[in-house]
């Protein structure tokens, strides 16, 4: 999400930074850019409008402070600007109710509804320890009950039984009553979408919400409808009103105006947003974050949020135990391989890392990319237990072998070893060393902030395809 932005705000601003002094003209110019840039990423018009105006206002006169350069100062003002304009803090759900807390998920047809009713109640489930009940309202979608009682065994929270013939009126009130009557502390309400919005879906909706005193009415629009999402979030929030949004599909969106535009346009906070297809991707919405991601100035903090969700503990324990004793073998390495990938992969990762976007496409053309973590996975997977114990028993036969039943080149099953060796190499040095990013590609390179040590990644080094170079500053304060 945000990458086009990024990478056009990126340009704009590294034309800014090394200057000493800037003229109004050199502003105006700067402001031009960003314009076309937020148009690009489908922006709203009004939103770019007002957007502008603030930088303006603020960038024109504005104090520049001893230890920045103007152009730094442009940069923190469109951050600040970025910020407003996202909405400040994050919001979580509101749930402080008397139980069941009610949460409607509203929407058009295919902006994936059920999907994130499944996720937050998951999320619910395992994050706030509450006692979830999920009920389908949708009676004219095919399946769409169903729906929600597969994703519901599948996820472990309970959804109210099904019966044939009833209007989501009458399911509402049964859902309500049986929440009430086993103790439910959260009711998920999925309601019907269509097509486009009509009379009848609002009247639908409206009663719904008027029955039931919902403690959120949570619109899910697809952030890949772009302007139809800004649109639709408007007519909800003026014919029934949202307490918050939910972004789903944002990991196919690389120009992210939907999320620019629905808190300016709709007064609405963005709550959440859905970051791919898993039932566990969703993330809260931070507005600071997000600017940041936005900048190019990563977003640590994230980051290491998710390696603490991921990382299972008492694996992440006994791996360092074994580093601290200089033990590190090929199992070692394919169960930090599987975590980067639980961590959203290697581009996943790469985003939030400050300074990293400009090297993020140079990575993938080198072959740093999720395809890679898979190959390597594979390829460990093809060994013998004997051999992931002891790398050295892999002359050029077992190599060969190995080759084959992963369908790779010999090379690549060198390159992965000599990576496992240099690993192994730093571990012994290390003595304390926790994971996989401090000595990922083995070699010396720019290390990561400080305080960015990440649960079972270490905090280290990472050795780029030769010729290539990290953006100056990369690795720098925040």
């Amino acid at each position: 999400m945000f990458d086009a932005l990024t990478n056009r705000l990126t340009s704009v601003f590294d034309g800014l930074r090394g200057r000493g002094a800037l003229t109004e003209s050199d502003v105006d110019a700067a402001l031009r850019e960003v314009r076309l840039a937020l148009i690009e990423a489908d922006v709203s018009l009004p939103v770019i409008k007002d957007f502008l105006a603030k930088v303006r206002e603020k960038a024109v006169g504005a104090d520049v402070l001893r230890s920045v350069t103007p152009g730094q100062q442009i940069v923190k003002i469109v951050h600040d600007v970025l910020v407003d304009t996202l909405g400040e803090e994050a919001e979580g759900l509101s749930l402080d109710v008397t139980p069941p807390a009610v949460i409607m998920t509203i929407g058009l047809q295919g902006s994936g509804k059920t999907t994130t009713t499944a996720k937050v109640g998951l999320r619910l489930t395992n994050r706030e320890k509450k006692k979830v009940l999920m009920a389908s309202l949708d009676t004219r979608r095919p399946a769409a009950q169903e729906q929600l009682k597969i994703l519901g065994e599948q996820t472990g929270v309970a959804t109210l039984p099904i019966m044939a013939g009833q209007s989501p009126a009458d399911i509402a009130r049964r859902a309500l009553q049986a929440a009430k009557l086993s103790g439910y502390d959260v009711l998920m309400l999925d309601t019907a979408g269509r097509l486009h919005i009509d009379e009848a879906l609002m009247a639908e909706i409206a009663e719904i919400r008027d029955l039931s005193s919902p403690a959120e009415i949570l619109l899910v629009a697809d952030s890949l409808s772009g302007q139809d999402a800004i649109n639709v979030a408007k007519q909800f929030k003026e014919r029934i009103g949202i307490t918050g949004i939910v972004l789903t599909r944002i990991d196919g969106d690389g120009r992210g105006g939907a999320a620019l535009s629905m808190r300016a346009i709709t007064g609405a906070p963005i709550k959440l947003l859905g970051t791919g297809e898993k039932i566990d991707a969703l993330e809260d919405f931070h507005p600071r974050r997000i600017a940041g991601r936005i900048l190019g100035q990563g977003d640590v903090v994230s980051l290491v949020e998710k390696a603490a969700e991921t990382v299972d503990q008492e694996k992440a324990e006994a791996l360092a135990k074994k580093m601290q004793k200089g033990q590190f073998d090929l199992d070692d390495l394919a169960e930090q391989l599987r975590q980067m990938r639980r961590m959203g992969g290697m581009q996943g990762i790469l985003a939030m890392l400050p300074g990293i976007a400009k090297a993020k496409d140079q990575l993938a053309t080198a072959g740093f990319d999720d395809k890679m973590l898979k190959r390597q996975e594979a390829i460990i997977l093809s060994m013998t237990k004997e051999e992931r114990s002891k790398p050295d028993v892999l002359n050029g036969s077992r190599r060969k072998r190995i080759a084959m039943g992963s369908g790779v080149e010999v090379s690549e099953v060198n390159k992965l070893l000599k990576m496992h060796r240099q690993m192994a190499d730093v571990m012994k040095k290390m003595g304390k060393g926790k994971g996989l990013m401090s000595a990922l590609f083995g070699g010396a390179a720019p290390k990561l902030p400080p305080g960015a040590a990440l649960p079972g990644l270490g905090g280290g080094q990472m050795q780029l395809p030769p010729g290539m170079k990290l953006p100056p500053g990369f690795g720098g304060k925040r």
